[in-house]
């Protein structure tokens, strides 16, 4: 009889336990984008870099864009860090990890809408600023081809990645939001 009400007292609400999973697998695709930067980039760089003389143009034209694809993956190991730390408040009952939670899923969501999008339409936003930037040699650059030239150094799973990320960051953090609002939620929370 004490084993059963202390069972109970432990048990985490289904709404908890489905709220950290889903912060803990949107961990996983920022930790795959990490990697392959840092296994892939400067594969990525050169061969668009190689793309750009191929096109007749000065490979300098890709810094002075911004476009480096051995980009800094700090704010994704930062947003992995805290999505951990947030799920194992949660999942300890902590208030605080809650309302922490609901504090930053909303800014999650508004970097997986703002971000994200131009990860997985790389070439079409850059075509479109090339083509709009009032220069000759920036207009004729092919971007498609830069893009294509970069990616075929990157793994095959990579766009499956970045599309995981957006689901996850987006409709993802509305669930957390969601779950972490429920009444059996709340009740795990007050018991803390």
């Amino acid at each position: 009889m004490i084993t059963h009400v202390r069972n109970q007292e432990t048990r985490r609400p289904s709404s908890v336990v489905i709220a950290t999973t889903l912060q803990l697998l949107t961990v996983i695709p920022f930790l795959l984008g990490t990697f392959v930067v840092l296994r892939y980039g400067a594969g990525a760089q050169a061969a668009a870099e190689t793309e750009m003389a191929r096109q007749g143009l000065p490979a300098a034209v890709l810094a002075q864009q911004g476009i480096n694809f051995r980009g800094s993956e700090t704010l994704a190991i930062v947003l992995a860090l805290i999505l951990v730390t947030l799920a194992l408040l949660n999942l300890a009952g902590k208030r605080i990890g809650r309302i922490l939670s609901w504090i930053f899923q909303p800014i999650l969501i508004a970097l997986g809408v703002v971000i994200i999008p131009k990860q997985l339409f790389t070439a079409q936003l850059l075509e479109s600023s090339f083509k709009n930037s009032g220069d000759s040699m920036l207009a004729r650059i092919d971007a498609q081809a830069l893009i294509d030239a970069a990616m075929h150094v990157m793994p095959g799973w990579l766009p499956a990645a970045n599309i995981a990320k957006l689901v996850l960051t987006t409709l993802g953090s509305l669930l957390v939001i969601i779950l972490l609002a429920v009444p059996s939620a709340r009740g795990h929370f007050r018991k803390a």
